[in-house]
């Protein structure tokens, strides 16, 4: 039942090998379809440490290495110090925490990991409860969710000394529920990485789902849970996605020609789960005004199911240069080319005893790595053929 690749890393679980199951039960949240174990007491995979990678299709062999390997960078057992955006700087990565509550109060803490020691250090900036974050030029466009009594917004830092200047905190004067991913989208035809400087014309794009509100640290949604575009230069903001119980991850391919937004209403802010709700990747058209700026912002169109998180929830989305696109999902990093075909996973907790640690966040690093964000670890993926798409190309 088990197929394996020559190179030692890497182990194949190809579609044929579960299209039938003599017996089996599974949480769809906390189990992966890989501990799955037969009637007859065989394993679908191998659980060695040595083979984090699982392969769906022989084109995920193309996307590792022949040293491909999963370690421990950072970890701090008992907390949830690593949980989201992930932004590459000058030899370290920004990240933010999960909720940290200390008695009525709660905050998110804003790190950075060093990729050579492994050193974790906690980051004084105007953030209140970060989430998600991208680069912006030479700064870090982070999502604030907000509080009570501080409005949820997008607040740009300043990595080298840690300034803060928030460019957004209503639509149209009514206040955001808790802002969760972004990204920035360049001008039409241009590459998505930049340099120190970004382009005027460019938008920055943003999911505001309602966890902070079940969460019990907003109050409650004065706007439906939507994805919206805004203009920096401008001011301009407008709705483009809509129709999400929990709106998350965002990304662009390469190109700027699709847009993937995940939906993860399989879990509640409150922790209750429903596998009957969506852990889903959709797809977009990206659709420019024929005028450029002078007829409008940018929109979506063409809504579609890209693909179906079997394992927790598709948390964040990130394509590669190469335009696959990967999520941070309940047993580690799932990987689907541009057609939503499932290539392979990236499996966490293996090389720690730690199955099922799941991955929230995630960033490309420059040298073909990947560090993933797993609550109590962080996890460094190494040996990669692919770089990530936010990347500038002088770095990785």
């Amino acid at each position: 039942m088990i197929a394996t690749h020559p190179c030692d890393n890497v182990q194949s679980l190809f579609p044929a090998q579960h299209s039938v199951l003599p017996g089996f039960k599974r949480s769809p949240f906390h189990d992966s379809i890989l501990q799955i174990v037969s009637e007859t007491g065989e394993s679908l995979i191998s659980s060695s440490s040595t083979k984090p990678f699982v392969s769906s299709h022989p084109s995920f062999f193309h996307l590792l290495g022949p040293s491909a390997s999963v370690r421990v960078l950072a970890s701090r057992p008992g907390t949830c110090f690593a949980h989201e955006a992930g932004v590459y700087t000058d030899g370290s990565v920004w990240f933010t925490s999960n909720l940290i509550r200390d008695g009525g109060d709660v905050r998110v803490d804003v790190s950075t990991v060093d990729l050579k020691t492994g050193r974790v250090e906690v980051k004084d900036v105007g953030v209140v409860t970060g989430n998600g974050a991208c680069p912006y030029g030479d700064r870090i466009l982070f999502c604030d969710q907000g509080s009570k009594s501080s409005p949820s917004s997008l607040t740009l830092v300043d990595p080298l000394n840690g300034e803060s200047e928030v460019i957004l905190n209503n639509f149209l004067g009514r206040p955001f529920n808790s802002l969760n991913d972004v990204i920035v989208l360049p001008p039409r035809g241009q590459p998505q990485c930049f340099g120190r400087e970004v382009p005027e014309e460019s938008t920055v794009w943003f999911t505001d789902p309602p966890y902070g509100h079940e969460q019990g640290f907003k109050p409650d949604l004065q706007l439906p849970p939507s994805v919206y575009v805004f203009h920096p230069s401008s001011g301009e903001i407008r709705v483009v996605a809509d129709n999400f119980h929990h709106p998350n991850g965002i990304a662009f391919s390469p190109n700027g020609e699709r847009c993937y937004i995940t939906d993860t209403s399989h879990i509640r802010g409150c922790g209750r789960l429903n596998p009957g709700l969506e852990s889903t990747i959709y797809e977009f058209d990206v659709s420019w005004p024929d005028g450029g700026f002078d007829d409008g912002l940018p929109s979506l169109t063409n809504r579609r199911v890209f693909a179906f998180a079997d394992c927790g929830v598709p948390d964040a989305v990130k394509c590669d240069t190469l335009g696959n696109v990967y999520s941070g999902c309940g047993d580690g990093v799932h990987v689907w080319n541009r057609h939503g075909r499932l290539l392979g996973r990236i499996i966490l907790g293996l090389a720690d005893d730690n199955v099922g640690a799941g991955c929230a966040n995630f960033c490309f690093v420059p040298g073909g790595r990947l560090v993933c964000f797993s609550e109590d670890r962080i996890y460094l993926v190494e040996g990669l053929n692919v770089s990530g798409a936010l990347l500038n190309p002088k770095t990785s």
